[in-house]
């Protein structure tokens, strides 16, 4: 008897054990369709973005909807100059945006940042896309945006001047020595009848460029490279090939104004001119024939050495919907997303065989020789850090540049000051140094 009492107690705890497993594993399989469920749920996001980008951003979220329809995006902007503030303004006032677009330096202070690490590998994103510029969007180690978009510089030049000239075209493959021999061959005249080599815009980019084509670095303890970089503005300046610094400042001068005026051969410049140039083929104010070529480079960098900015999409570590939020900057910024923005004549951040066509288009557009925006080799225009663009190239470089072009200071000083500043007033706040 007591054998098949403890017979029928075995079978029913038994019994009970098999019940509860099962029980728990309806549990779960009850809990999964929930989950779905949940995720089909109608999800509002907020973007803010640059205001020349808002139509193809708008344009961009019309097609993603279609696989994400659960999904509304309302996008906002501001005028430039004030965007960043804006945004600033706005998320410390507790007004969230999921999304941002912009220079991630611009924001990494904040600490609003999300990491996209994870997500990208859950997500299988294909980084290769990216290129050598993937590790720009890190800081501290962690992925902090991705690329839609991004500015290399090129050589813009008025064909039809050089024809007049006899002057072969600018070579693909000029050291800048050679560019400032070009230069002055191209340059005649005074006065309103004066037709300048070169211009190159105020910007202290536009000198310090030659020094970052070597790999150097705005905040690099040693800037010895940025001394031969200088020196060629400044000597270009006294060849008179190009409008000096002072009168660029006191006229008011603009890059695009002043090349589409038609006296000037060559114009260094970011991608988005050809933009600028199309439209005025289109509105008939531009009446000369140009192409580009890749900028000269120092003797000994390779040539077709481009600086880079990129332009990103960022997510607000706050967001209540990270998930979703996420899906759209990976459309915007991968494959799909790159495909639509190069269609519309912008350089994308992701790049592959499929991007690169619809970038260079049927070919009937200018410039003719399109392509070398996509065989670049490419470093940082400045590093994505905290305080960098503000403090080193708005300030530092800006300012001490400006004395060296107006003979205020000598080259060599104007370096030695220029590496004390960034020591004093960069490294010594934000530790990098």
């Amino acid at each position: 008897m007591k054998k098949r009492f403890s017979l029928v107690v075995l079978l029913l705890l038994c019994f009970s054990l098999i019940v509860g497993c099962s029980n728990g594993e309806t549990e779960k399989s009850s809990a999964k369709p929930k989950e779905e469920k949940s995720s089909n749920e109608k999800v509002s996001l907020k973007m803010a973005v640059f205001p020349a980008d808002e139509a193809i951003f708008k344009q961009g979220y019309e097609n993603f909807k279609k696989d994400h329809p659960n999904v509304d995006i309302t996008f906002e902007t501001f005028p430039q100059q004030q965007y960043y503030e804006k945004i600033r303004m706005q998320l410390s006032g507790g007004e969230g945006y999921d999304l941002f677009t912009g220079q991630m330096d611009n924001m990494v202070d904040t600490g609003i940042l999300a990491p996209l690490d994870k997500y990208i590998k859950d997500s299988g994103v294909d980084v290769s896309g990216y290129g050598s510029m993937y590790d720009t969007y890190k800081y501290d180690g962690k992925v902090l945006s991705l690329p839609y978009r991004k500015s290399n510089w090129m050589l813009y030049y008025n064909k039809t001047l050089f024809d007049q000239k006899g002057v072969p075209y600018p070579s693909d493959d000029m050291t800048w020595d050679e560019f400032r021999e070009v230069a002055k061959k191209m340059t005649s005249g005074s006065g309103e009848n004066k037709v300048y080599g070169a211009y190159l815009q105020q910007w202290p980019q536009t000198w310090y460029m030659g020094a970052v084509q070597t790999g150097a670095s705005i905040i690099d303890k040693d800037l010895k490279p940025f001394k031969d970089a200088l020196q060629t503005r400044v000597d270009l300046e006294k060849d008179g090939s190009i409008m000096k610094w002072s009168e660029q400042v006191s006229t008011g001068a603009h890059y695009n104004a002043a090349f589409q005026k038609g006296n000037i051969a060559m114009n260094i410049i970011g991608d988005w001119h050809v933009a600028q140039l199309r439209q005025g083929e289109k509105e008939g104010t531009l009446k000369f024939d140009w192409d580009v070529v890749p900028i000269p480079h120092p003797e000994g960098v390779a040539k077709n050495t481009s600086l880079a900015l990129p332009v990103s999409i960022m997510m607000n570590k706050n967001t209540k919907h990270p998930k979703e939020a996420f899906e759209f900057l990976k459309y915007m910024t991968g494959k799909e997303g790159a495909e639509l923005l190069a269609g519309a004549g912008y350089l994308t951040g992701y790049m592959d065989k499929d991007v690169e066509a619809a970038y260079l288009g049927d070919g009937s557009q200018k410039p003719k020789n399109l392509h070398y925006f996509l065989e670049t080799k490419e470093y940082p225009e400045y590093p994505m850090l905290p305080g960098v663009k503000n403090v080193v190239v708005e300030q530092i470089f800006k300012q001490e540049g400006e004395l060296a072009l107006i003979g205020q200071k000598s080259v060599d000083d104007t370096i030695k000051d220029i590496t004390k500043r960034v020591k004093d007033e960069w490294a010594s706040k934000y530790g990098e140094k």
